[in-house]
Order: C-alpha cells, then structure tokens, then sequence
C-alpha cells in the first residue's frame, strides 16, 4: 500500500492501512530469521502506527514498546530532521550486547539509512560513533 486514509488515526486501526495475510506471515519470517541467527530476546521499539506494532508483536522476540520518534512523517516530512535525530540520539543510548529492533515505515528508515526498502523489507545496520549508518544487511521475508 502506500499512504494512509484520509481519516487516519493512531489510536483507531480500522482507520489505517494494516497487516495483510501475506505481511504477518512476513512479519513471523522475520522472527524466524532473527532466531536462525541467535536471536532469543531483543529490546523492541515500534512505531504507535498499528500495521507496525502488529509487526512488532509478530516477530516474537521481546516485550514491544511505543517509540513515537519512530512514527512516519510521510503526511508531514517537516518533523524529518527532529524524528530522526531523536532516532540517531536514542540509539547511541543502547547498551552494547543487546539487540535492538525498530519497527518503523520507509521514510524514517531512508532519512536513518539512506535506503529506500522495499515493502516489508528489513535492514539490519550499527550506527557508527559519527551518526552514519552502516548497513550490515538486507533482507526481505
């Protein structure tokens, strides 16, 4: 899809645009995939958007919590520059050792990674000491 419904609204899900079949069984792909690798638990941060949270509580790796810096600002981009430093910010707080997982929408991983992902695509990257992301890898469920 792309974009959100006019009447959109972040408490009501039957306003927005959510998971199709084929994207939650992409989102327990990628649960799949971190837990092939090692991955039992991981510190999970999602957008308040509700096609994300499902995402996030999908992937089955850890307790979600909202992280509205991480909410698109497709309808808006003149909160861009704020959202994303406040992302670069928040993720220098991350203990070492800990994984940490973003659930998120295309603008805010493009203004983060300089990436454009495809539909449902997962980018695995470290944010450097400078603030530029270094992207580990791509993979899409």
């Amino acid at each position: 899809g792309f974009g959100d419904p006019p009447q959109f609204s972040i408490g009501d899900c039957s306003t927005q645009r959510n998971l199709s079949k084929k994207g939650r069984a992409q989102a327990r792909r990628i649960g799949e995939l971190f837990r092939s690798k090692g991955v039992k638990g991981a510190s999970v941060f999602s957008s308040q958007w509700c096609r994300c949270l499902e995402t996030a509580k999908l992937i089955n790796l850890g307790d979600v919590k909202e992280l509205p810096s991480l909410n698109s600002f497709f309808r808006d981009n003149s909160t861009e520059d704020a959202q994303t430093l406040e992302i670069r910010n928040f993720i220098r707080t991350i203990p070492a050792g800990r994984p940490t997982i973003l659930v998120t929408h295309q603008v805010n991983i493009t203004a983060l990674t300089g990436i454009f992902p495809s539909s449902g695509e997962i980018i695995i990257f470290r944010l450097t000491l400078g603030g530029q992301a270094t992207v580990l890898g791509r993979f899409i469920p």
